[in-house]
């Protein structure tokens, strides 16, 4: 199988109070494309600084990450931003839909960054596959959590990603829409054959993905090969 993602030696440092805050410390593994992986760990732990790491959201203060052949460290803002544009969708725990545009604009949104044709007729498509063709012109305000963290499932597959980085998807929904949202995502990302990295505190959300690895104070404690 081809390499989607490589993280090597990687560590993250901050400044804090003119000390040093170690928050990953040389942390390394490889994903394979098409695989689902869970990143796991108490609070405090590193996960969703790692993730945005390997999401080329934030650069790490050393080692590197290569994301579909791509080594982001030596890459600029602008740079990474056309890298995530092209290759990587996101999940978030609160939705981050922009306000105002209507469900059918948000998911339109990275398609017409792209310059793709055709964008309302996919962005329909995409609504549909999530239950909500009949909610496009409806605004976010205008939708119960599990609605809005459904159209940010079909945002998160319009750019048809290579790989998914999803942060905490579940976390602000109760059991019943958390659920729902997990199969229509799991659904989803088999259907698109992309690549999924979740991080979760939900175990058994994890333990539906082929690997869990499992961070303690920004170091990997365990690597469910």
């Amino acid at each position: 199988m081809t390499e989607i993602l490589s993280v090597r030696n990687l560590s993250k440092t901050y400044p804090a109070q003119g000390k040093t805050l170690g928050v990953l410390n040389d942390v390394n593994f490889a994903i394979q494309q098409g695989s689902t992986v869970s990143i796991v760990g108490p609070s405090g732990s590193g996960k969703t600084t790692l993730l945005g790491l390997c999401a080329g959201l934030d650069r790490a203060s050393s080692g590197s990450v290569i994301l579909n052949g791509i080594k982001l460290d030596d890459l600029n803002e602008d740079q990474r931003a056309r890298v995530r544009n092209e290759h990587v969708g996101f999940i978030f725990q609160n939705f981050q839909l922009l306000p105002t545009l209507t469900a059918l604009e948000n998911v339109m949104v990275p398609l017409e960054l792209r310059g793709e044709k055709n964008v309302t007729a996919r962005a329909l498509s995409l609504l549909d596959k999530v239950g909500l063709s009949a909610r496009g012109h409806h605004y976010p305000s205008q939708l119960s959590g599990g609605e809005q963290q459904r159209v940010s499932l079909a945002r998160a597959f319009s750019n048809s990603p290579k790989i998914l980085f999803a942060d905490e998807p579940t976390g602000n929904l109760d059991t019943e829409t958390g659920q729902k949202v997990e199969k229509l995502l799991f659904e989803l990302n088999r259907d698109a054959g992309t690549t999924l990295i979740l991080v979760t505190h939900d175990l058994e959300l994890a333990s539906k993905t082929n690997r869990i690895i499992r961070l303690k104070g920004g170091m990997i404690l365990n690597d469910g090969l």
